[in-house]
């Protein structure tokens, strides 16, 4: 039976021990999932060890890890397509740490929200459903798919140096909203990206790009938002 060894860091901050790594060996047949190895981890070695996971089908975005050096999904990620005798398992990196492989993404969400990333009508309720053109849905297509991971959000160097900065994650969903056909606050949403803590902290290094693990392009987003901000201060136009 084939055995996949799992080098895990931990940390503890009621231990009083830094951060460590600590070494297990699962047995697999088969395909194993690193997230189905922690799970193994956790039931045989460990069941002090933490993680997050939700879904298991690359949906929620809860298990996001930087697994062998990238950014990847532990659900997602099949130990068989793992290059090297040892996995390596670390918690997102440049985020607080709570325990283990487990992040604080209280900011994050909180930066996320800043933005308003919902559907706002300012005219009158239809009647019925807002239809949309097959050309203004596949305007939706790249950023519908974010899960928000918080991958993209980990890998930006503005994140790290900039703590007022909303990130690639927040900014891609201000796009998603401001593309979609149907929504009606250009206006209201304008300011809270139209600023040094919105697109102008992004210096197009693109290492959100690289780090999501859907493949998702904030960069492409942010950009956008970038022309649509300096066309609305020079001319008024809202789109």
């Amino acid at each position: 039976m084939p055995e996949a060894r799992f080098h895990i860091k931990r940390f503890d901050p009621k231990s009083g021990v830094g951060a460590h790594y600590d070494e297990f060996t699962v047995p697999y047949e088969g395909s194993l999932t690193v997230l189905e190895g922690l799970f193994y981890v956790q039931e045989h070695f460990d069941g002090s060890l933490c993680f997050r996971y939700c879904c298991r089908a690359a949906v929620c975005g809860s298990c996001a890890m930087y697994i062998d050096g990238r950014y990847r999904l532990a659900c997602q990620s099949n130990v068989n397509h793992l290059k090297g005798d040892v996995i390596v398992v670390e918690p997102l990196p440049h985020m607080p740490l709570v325990k283990d492989l487990v992040c604080d993404m209280s900011e994050f969400f909180a930066k996320y929200e800043t933005i308003k990333p919902w559907l706002i009508r300012t005219s009158q309720n239809p009647e019925k459903e807002l239809p949309q053109t097959p050309k203004e849905r596949l305007k939706l297509d790249m950023p519908v798919d974010c899960i928000l991971c918080g991958a993209c959000y980990s890998s930006c160097p503005s994140v790290w140096t900039e703590g007022d900065y909303l990130g690639p994650a927040a900014l891609l969903k201000a796009y998603r909203f401001e593309v979609d056909s149907r929504d009606e606050a250009r206006r209201e949403r304008l300011p809270y990206f139209d600023n040094e803590r919105g697109v102008y902290r992004c210096h197009t290094i693109a290492n959100c790009s690289e780090a999501c693990p859907k493949e998702l392009n904030p960069t492409e987003g942010i950009q956008w938002l970038k022309r649509a901000a300096v066309r609305r201060r020079l001319f008024g136009r809202l789109k």
